[in-house]
Parts: C-alpha cells; structure tokens; sequence
C-alpha cells in the first residue's frame, strides 16, 4: 500500500518516496548511471593504445543454457566488437566467440536485492573474471564502500589492494566534480 501525504487543501496527494521502487535490476537510479559513465569515458580516453571493450548494462552469456548476466560495467583486454553490432550475435558478450572470460567486472549496489555478494559473486566466479569489484556507496552491505575480489586459481580472495595488478590498472574513491555533480566517485 503506497502511503500518501496531503500537501495542500485541494486534497491533491504524492505518494510516499519511501514507497516506490526507484532502483532494481531494470531500473537504475541517476547515481548509478553517471557513475558508469565516468567509468567507461575515463577507460576510453586513458587506454587508447590498447585494444579493450568496455561497456555498462551488456549481457554477459558465460555457459550454454544460462541466462546472461548484466553487470553495471564490464572491461575486457584483447578483444574487439564486430563491425556489424546489430546482428543478434554480436549484441552482448559471449565468452566463446571472444575466446575468453572478462578481466573486470563492476557492480554497483543501488539496494539489497541484487546479491552481489552472494550469487553474481559465484557466477563472475564461476565465469572466471580476473576481477569483480563492489562500489557500495550507501553501505548497504555492511560497512566496506569498495570491495575488490581477485581471481586466483578457481576462486575469489577479497583483497585490500586497489591495484589490480593483472591487467595494470587500480581504482580508488575520487571526490571531484562529474557532469556538474560534486562527489565522491569510484575511478
């Protein structure tokens, strides 16, 4: 039941804000959208010497019969997209018709139902991601803003270092302006 508040005499209502869903799975707030830009823009114009896609909200099809999985940003060394990106297979990412996993997964947290600790951390596992990366701004998880998981062997160690070594980039918490928006920003 959405709660309403009277906010003048004509009896004219708003529904409560608390009471809406402003962020899911499909549906993503403005934070998290200019956070992903600053992400791409920032690996695009800091990497133009390598070949590398990177992109937000693209499927991620890893195994045969499982639903593709759509991280907020993605980053992959060594591959290139076709140059015809309307066919159907050429539309997301699939693992075997780029010859190999993703090097770094992001997934930003806009609330507690996405499980990014739980089941997306098993799947960008069983995926073989180098990296997966957690930016919980709010602390809707626990107590950690950022946290950095690194690939060895066939499971993920949480590790304090920002650096991620493998593919010779880092991220860090960055209080700046983006788009006119003073923030603190993931980079």
């Amino acid at each position: 039941m959405v709660q309403q508040v009277l906010i003048n005499d004509d009896d004219y209502y708003v529904p409560d804000a608390n009471q809406l869903v402003t962020e899911n799975e499909t549906l993503e707030n403005f934070a998290t959208s200019k956070h992903k830009r600053l992400l791409i823009s920032s690996l695009y114009s800091s990497l133009q010497q390598q070949s590398f896609l990177a992109a937000a909200n693209v499927g991620i099809y890893h195994t045969d019969e499982q639903p593709a999985i759509v991280p907020d940003v993605f980053l992959s060394f060594d591959v290139q997209l076709s140059q015809n990106w309307w066919e159907k297979q050429n539309r997301c990412y699939m693992v075997w018709r780029f010859g190999k996993p993703l090097e770094v997964v992001l997934e930003i947290v806009s609330n507690k139902e996405g499980d990014e600790l739980g089941k997306k951390l098993k799947i960008y596992e069983q995926m073989r991601a180098s990296y997966y990366i957690v930016y919980d701004q709010n602390q809707q998880l626990g107590e950690k803003v950022l946290r950095v998981y690194e690939l060895r062997g066939r499971r993920y160690f949480e590790t304090s270092e920002n650096c991620l070594e493998q593919v010779g980039l880092g991220v860090t918490l960055w209080e700046g302006k983006f788009e006119d928006r003073q923030d603190t920003w993931l980079r």
